[in-house]
């Protein structure tokens, strides 16, 4: 299932960990949220104490910066039953991290001595922070995908085009730490509720990030798990319907919730957005091939 891939001439920019053209609804996904899935600290005694030090040195340049909590991701589990993608069902394996560490470990300069000689890849990444991203490949009406641009004062891959996405959020969930009963129906209900904050954290940012309405969004359909090469920086991608048309987004953008992290929306045909993605960060680059062995897919049925 795994794949890693790049462009004609270029370096590998992602790795599919997951695909799942077909789409798996909200039932058919399915979240164990436990300490096993947890950052492993490094041996490296240096290593383990240049986290902080990174931190502390982009507090001084910039004290806005907030440590906030993240889902940790920890690889999955498939279950195909008896051939039949309708009854197809996946499970993310997750922990939980926060921004201090993802800056020190995965946007660390030596991000690289954090991973592990290893096939495997949550063993290979063990000791990286690894929070969970995620992604929406929004197609309008007029059958168009919607692509942003990223504002030149974000701190990754400013000016890149992105697909709408961001993060679920454990707070939503009401999630600070693992300190919960571990009696067996109170983690049920934990998973659950993390579960359905994978649906829920890619309508809001959906919503924030263009500016449209919740009622002109289907329910999203998982489609995969794409990893950024660079940093090893995982994200979990979802395809979404609106029922509004191109020049009406273009309308709701300019009144969008969250106006910093990009500058400009685009809605685009697949040859456009084919030539936009050499500038997609590695993960965003993977959810456009998911989107395509989704179109791909749907052509055979």
């Amino acid at each position: 299932m795994e794949k890693e891939v790049g462009n004609a001439g270029s370096s590998v920019a992602y790795k599919l960990l997951f695909s799942c053209p077909l789409g798996l609804s909200q039932p058919q996904l399915s979240v164990v949220f436990d300490e096993s899935y947890d950052r492993i600290p490094h041996s490296d005694t240096n290593l383990e104490n240049s986290i902080s030090e990174i931190w502390d040195q982009r507090v001084q340049k910039n004290g806005s910066l907030f440590n906030g909590k993240k889902f940790r991701y920890g690889g999955y589990s498939h279950k195909s039953g008896d051939g039949s993608e309708q009854e197809s069902c996946v499970c993310l394996h997750l922990g939980l991290t926060d921004y201090r560490t993802f800056v020190g470990t995965n946007l660390s300069p030596s991000w690289e001595k954090f991973l592990v000689a290893s096939e495997d890849d949550p063993t290979q990444c063990q000791h990286t922070s690894s929070p969970l991203g995620n992604g929406a490949i929004v197609e309008t009406f007029d059958k168009k995908i919607v692509a942003l641009q990223r504002s030149n004062n974000v701190g990754e891959f400013p000016g890149h085009f992105v697909f709408p996405g961001g993060h679920p959020e454990p707070q939503e969930v009401g999630i600070e730490t693992h300190k919960f009963s571990k009696d067996s129906k109170d983690s049920e209900l934990v998973n659950k509720k993390v579960s359905q904050e994978m649906f829920e954290s890619i309508i809001r940012e959906v919503v924030e990030e263009i500016g449209v309405p919740t009622t002109s969004l289907s329910d999203p359909l998982f489609i995969g798990i794409s990893r950024r090469v660079l940093n090893v920086r995982p994200a979990i991608f979802f395809f979404i319907k609106c029922s509004l048309e191109s020049k009406e987004i273009h309308q709701l953008y300019s009144k969008a919730q969250d106006g910093y992290e990009s500058t400009q929306v685009y809605t685009v045909s697949m040859i456009e957005l084919e030539q936009m993605a050499s500038k997609m960060p590695g993960c965003h680059q993977g959810g456009f091939a998911l989107y395509k062995m989704m179109v791909e897919a749907s052509k055979n049925i």
